[in-house]
């Protein structure tokens, strides 16, 4: 199709994505589905001479260097877990405000720590750390409806799909370890969350900062990732494909403009072909000593917080932990303690762990849901009820770095149901994640579509009163 010759172009009758793309088909099943999904891969800018994952300095001082972002889907009660209200007992059964049937915590709240904090029973291990945490009891979203809020909460937008919190991250940090993506998204099956993949998506960030999604409960590492080694082509001859491709990449666009798409497509090849070795040491959990898969137990969710533990010491810039079932409509007193048992363990080691390894101070560690649920019966009077979806308050935590530990940021009213000091909405929690990464949210921004978007739309405001 091209006549070659010393180093010349001539007479190119398919176009240079064409090419490439053909030529690339026969780079033996690099794995990874989600980094090689042509219509994933898009961008505006691209340079090829710098690699778009290569570390980054902020231009503010930082504490925090790493993320990981415990997603409790299903939107936790806040009333049962961070926010207590004595209130809901005195009227417990009695209407208030019109608002339905006041329902008052089955749960008990005890002090915890130096600070005193009051946390729920359903969260033994967890409290054992009060003094590391901040929490935010009145934070607010604006619909309560889990497709919804879901995606607002990763990426600030109700409705056109843009760029997830950790594609932002990426894109204005790099990551330490160019041996693996820069953002993974750990869930443990059961089908996608709510929003699907927009959660970690990039939209209209060059692909390579997309998140990569991972089913921990796949099995072994290849079952995980799938295609992660190929059966048919050894590394020498992958590795020898790949830097054909680069070099006839190099040799086109001497002579053709440069491609968005196709840059990033190679740059994907190259992290899969990488990840062949990276991956199957950083996502196997059986090179941990006993007494550490032990201190995590042996449950999905503690294999889940042990592999995010092992992928950020390996330098990867920023983890998303699904930790879901918190949507409770009903049973709330029966099925709760269950939800909250299967992370408690696992987040309470991963705390015990961060801080034995020197890790805590420079990882911001995030807990929360989409939304809250009302201080009320959901239904007004099952004969086991929960609570319904309440946009209006509802709690989160942070801890680690550039936090202040020990902290309650904020209120809601004496019932729990609205925020009524200090408001926090999902704006200001992203100002404040991304100052506390050494950035200005209204400057780290992206050119698109002849607009400079950023993360915060047009609003939010960074919340000192949580930071150290």
């Amino acid at each position: 199709m091209f006549d070659l010759c010393d180093n010349c172009v001539r007479t190119p009758y398919v176009s240079r994505r064409q090419f490439l793309s053909r030529v690339g088909m026969g780079v033996g099943a690099l794995g990874l589905a989600a980094l090689l999904r042509q219509d994933s891969l898009l961008g505006a800018e691209f340079d090829p001479n710098l690699s778009p994952l290569a570390p980054k300095k902020p231009p503010f001082p930082a504490k925090a260097q790493r993320v990981v972002h415990i997603f409790a889907a299903g939107a936790p009660s806040q009333v049962d877990t961070w926010d207590p209200k004595p209130a809901l007992a005195k009227y417990d059964g009695q209407p208030v405000g019109g608002r339905g049937v006041a329902m008052q915590s089955p749960f008990k709240f005890q002090r915890y720590g130096r600070s005193g904090i009051e946390v729920s029973e359903v969260f033994p291990k967890i409290a054992e750390h009060v003094d590391d945490l901040a929490i935010i009891r009145s934070m607010y979203t604006d619909i309560p409806a889990h497709e919804i809020a879901t995606v607002m909460m990763n990426t600030g937008s109700r409705q056109l799909a843009k760029p997830c919190l950790g594609s932002w991250s990426i894109y204005g940090l790099g990551t330490e370890n160019q041996n693996m993506p820069g953002f993974i998204s750990l869930h443990n099956g059961g089908g996608l969350p709510a929003g699907g993949t927009q959660n970690w998506g990039a939209a209209f960030l060059p692909g390579v900062y997309q998140g990569t999604s991972i089913n921990t409960s796949a099995g072994p590492v290849d079952k995980m990732i799938e295609n992660i080694s190929s059966p048919y082509v050894s590394e020498s001859e992958q590795r020898r494909q790949l830097d054909l491709i680069h070099q006839l990449n190099e040799l086109h666009a001497q002579n053709l403009q440069k491609d968005a798409q196709l840059e990033a497509r190679i740059e994907a090849y190259e992290i899969a072909f990488k990840m062949q070795a990276a991956a199957s040491d950083a996502f196997d959990v059986q090179k941990e000593p006993e007494n550490i898969r032990d201190l995590y137990g042996k449950t999905p969710q503690g294999r889940q917080m042990l592999i995010a533990r092992r992928l950020l010491e390996r330098g990867v810039r920023f983890v998303q932990v699904w930790a879901g079932g918190w949507d409770h409509h009903q049973d709330i007193g029966d099925r709760l303690p269950k939800t909250a048992g299967e992370i408690d363990q696992p987040l309470g080691a991963f705390m015990t762990d961060l801080k034995q390894r020197g890790l805590l101070d420079t990882t911001l560690v995030i807990w929360g849901g989409e939304f809250g649920r009302t201080p009320t019966k959901d239904r007004n009077g099952n004969a086991n009820p929960g609570r319904d979806h309440n946009a209006k308050g509802f709690s989160l935590w942070m801890a680690g770095g550039g936090i202040k530990g020990g902290t309650i940021y904020g209120a809601t009213d004496e019932f729990g149901g609205a925020a009524v000091e200090n408001p926090v909405h999902i704006h200001d929690l992203h100002a404040t994640i991304l100052r506390l990464l050494g950035f200005d949210h209204t400057r780290l921004t992206y050119r698109y579509n002849g607009r400079d978007f950023r993360l915060t739309d047009v609003s939010g405001s960074v919340v000192k009163g949580i930071m150290a």
